[in-house]
């Protein structure tokens, strides 16, 4: 039991929870309403499972190559393979299988090679580009590098797309702006857990923001990405109904508030607690999407299609 544990933790189960939080609505929104759900149930949880799989590979991968930084960090000294209950080699092979099943899985039973190509392009990018060459040589490392975590909302509306009916309009603009909210949402996210670990960053020589940059700079930092986040959240406010529209703003002023006030505290020298923004900043996400999720399913017309815009975008 304790090594089935030990393989779980390597998976990452948190930051997969979050993964899953982005693919889930680009599934619903790509084909809205109650009957398309229902249609859509098989796909919809056999792309989460192979998307768990795939994540699961990614962050295996990355215990594997961060194993002697894992060792130099507090945070990270509990991790399967600083504790040795899991052998380094033994971590790899499961990554490997974890990754070709997911790719196979989701080509051969959801359906989708385009979603199994990117399941490939995020093991590629996060295990080589932003473990090997960026985290450790480039301040905006996560900026970057979390070009992977925003790949969910990619693979979710291929696998529908490429089961939809050929008659019917993709809208990938829509993928590009889920894809886009993550990319943005990412700095803000990273960069607060990084203030409160900041010494620990840097006693393992990891150029995180926080580190190589007054704090003050860093949560202006903050500030830009989350505004931009924002503004790209309500681009797809004209593809939902009013339900999307109040979660994203109500939400998102309170991101932006809190994100504000970190940035106040830090100029006034006070001691500030980023990791509040942290947790906040997880809870947005989930709102966010949640609601995305609530406006699919339900189904009511798009305030792009209320106003008269184009149906073949909305």
């Amino acid at each position: 039991m304790e090594t089935i544990k030990a393989y779980i933790a390597l998976t990452k189960p948190r930051i997969i929870e979050l993964l899953l939080v982005a693919a889930i609505p680009a599934m619903l929104q790509a084909q809205r309403g109650v009957d398309a759900v229902a249609d859509n149930l098989w796909l919809i949880v056999s792309t989460i499972f192979g998307g768990w799989m795939g994540a699961a590979a990614a962050h295996t991968f990355n215990n594997v190559l961060e194993f002697e930084l894992d060792q130099k960090m507090q945070r990270t000294r509990a991790r399967p393979l600083v504790r040795h209950t899991v052998k380094r080699r033994n971590a790899a092979i499961f990554a490997w299988i974890m990754l070709a099943l997911s790719v196979l899985w989701l080509g051969v039973l959801a359906h989708s090679w385009l979603a199994a190509f990117f399941v490939i392009l995020t093991n590629f990018f996060y295990a080589i580009v932003y473990t090997k060459f960026l985290k450790m040589r480039n301040s905006q490392n996560i900026v970057w590098g979390g070009l992977a975590g925003c790949m969910p909302a990619m693979v979710g509306w291929a696998v529908i797309r490429d089961n939809a009916p050929d008659a019917e309009p993709d809208r990938w603009w829509q993928a590009i702006v889920l894809f886009l909210i993550i990319f943005f949402w990412t700095p803000p996210h990273t960069w607060a857990l990084a203030m409160k670990y900041r010494e620990d960053y840097k006693a393992a020589g990891v150029p995180m923001l926080p580190v190589v940059a007054p704090e003050v700079v860093v949560t202006r930092q903050i500030i830009w990405y989350t505004i931009g986040t924002l503004i790209v959240s309500f681009l797809i406010i004209p593809a939902a109904s009013w339900i999307y529209l109040v979660a994203s703003i109500l939400s998102g002023a309170v991101f932006l508030w809190m994100a504000v006030r970190l940035h106040q505290g830090v100029k006034k020298g006070e001691k500030v607690k980023p990791m509040r923004l942290f947790i906040y900043s997880n809870n947005y996400l989930s709102v966010l999407f949640i609601g995305l999720s609530i406006d699919a399913v339900v189904g009511w017309e798009p305030i792009g299609r209320m106003l008269g815009w184009s149906a073949v975008l909305f």
